[in-house]
């Protein structure tokens, strides 16, 4: 069985490498330009999962997925590929201020309990203790998730290539699709006839599925940023959110800082907007002071691919086909959904293979 998946963010990536174990498939990746390239390569890598205040549901399940996939995941891929992914385990630090629910964390934190999760409610006493660098005094307590993860989004998807190709996939960079039929896909080198065809091409996909779903562009822009060392305890490196900001330690007194939420006008285009940039920028120093002696070594930006009149992300059948799956729009959480997406896909290929 031929299985045709389309687009190599962080999603494509993991559905091939997920479906590379199942016996007996044969699988083929086709994207215009080189992985990790879009979306992906923009993101933050930071996996809020047990922090998010989803607490039932598919959107709840999905996130305890991939978060339980990742512990295993990434040894996994490390072990096969001999590449180490940067996954930062020390959890995520949510600062709040005088104005936050706190019965409404409180209560989080219970639910997350009987379900065999850990969230910690931090008064500014406990916050002061360890994480010093954390200097506002409107900030008057803390949410910490110990279980919640960060890794680098461009390397583990790196790797999920490698791992997949290891595993007998086979990748076409450089390779336009023109359209999608029943049965085949034709490309700017040709057919490729397939049995299913996985469309996780992200802002592409509106075209591939001639509008059935509308994907749009929102633009985000991150900074990276030096240290001549490390924020607070070197041996306690989280990372902080606050006001939609995050502050993610990279290594070696590095950051990343972002991200922007930027929407398009009336078209697609979306000029980065530099003063938007500079708020995430002046919040960051505003949580930690420190900050403000940063070299501030690169920006950058990325198009998050957003369904339109829809929830995010869109895993289910291309109306019109039995066998094209979509498998996009991630919006803000494709890293954080890709294993369990991969998970959805392989089970909808398997049960319905069977079916037949």
């Amino acid at each position: 069985m031929h299985i045709v998946i389309i687009g190599c963010g962080v999603v494509g990536a993991a559905i091939a490498y997920e479906l590379s174990q199942v016996q007996n498939l044969k699988i083929t990746v086709i994207d215009r330009q080189s992985p990790a390239q879009a979306s992906t390569g923009a993101a933050l890598g930071v996996l809020m999962g047990v922090i998010s205040h989803k607490i039932k549901g598919r959107a709840w399940q999905r996130r305890q997925t991939s978060i339980q996939r990742y512990e295993t995941l990434i040894p996994e891929l490390e072990a096969i590929t001999n590449r180490q992914i940067p996954f930062n385990r020390q959890g995520i630090l949510s600062l709040f201020g005088e104005d936050e629910n706190v019965d409404g964390w409180e209560n989080l934190a219970a639910i997350r309990h009987s379900q065999g999760w850990k969230l910690e409610i931090w008064d500014t006493a406990k916050l002061k203790t360890f994480c010093p660098q954390v200097d506002n005094t409107k900030i008057t307590g803390a949410v910490y998730s110990p279980q919640d993860r960060q890794l680098n989004p461009t390397t583990l998807t790196l790797a999920l290539v490698e791992a997949a190709q290891h595993n007998g996939v086979t990748f076409k960079f450089g390779m336009n699709v023109l359209g999608i039929e029943p049965d085949n896909i034709e490309t700017t080198a040709g057919k490729i006839f397939a049995d299913w065809i996985v469309v996780s091409a992200g802002l592409g996909s509106t075209s591939l599925t001639n509008q059935t779903i509308n994907i749009r562009p929102v633009l985000g822009q991150a900074l990276q940023v030096r240290l001549e060392q490390p924020l607070g305890n070197p041996d306690f490196q989280p990372v902080f959110t606050g006001n939609d900001v995050h502050i993610v330690p990279v290594g070696n007194g590095n950051y990343w800082v972002g991200a922007t939420v930027e929407f398009p006008g009336n078209s697609d285009e979306i000029p980065p907007n530099q003063e938007l940039l500079n708020q995430v920028w002046q919040q960051a120093i505003a949580f930690c002071p420190n900050l403000a002696t940063a070299t501030i070594i690169r920006t950058w930006s990325g198009l998050r691919p957003r369904p339109e009149n829809r929830p995010a992300p869109v895993i289910d059948k291309l109306p019109g086909f039995s066998n094209v799956l979509l498998a996009t729009g991630h919006y803000r959480n494709g890293v954080l959904l890709a294993p369990a997406t991969a998970d959805a896909i392989r089970e909808m290929i398997i049960s319905n293979d069977y079916k037949k």
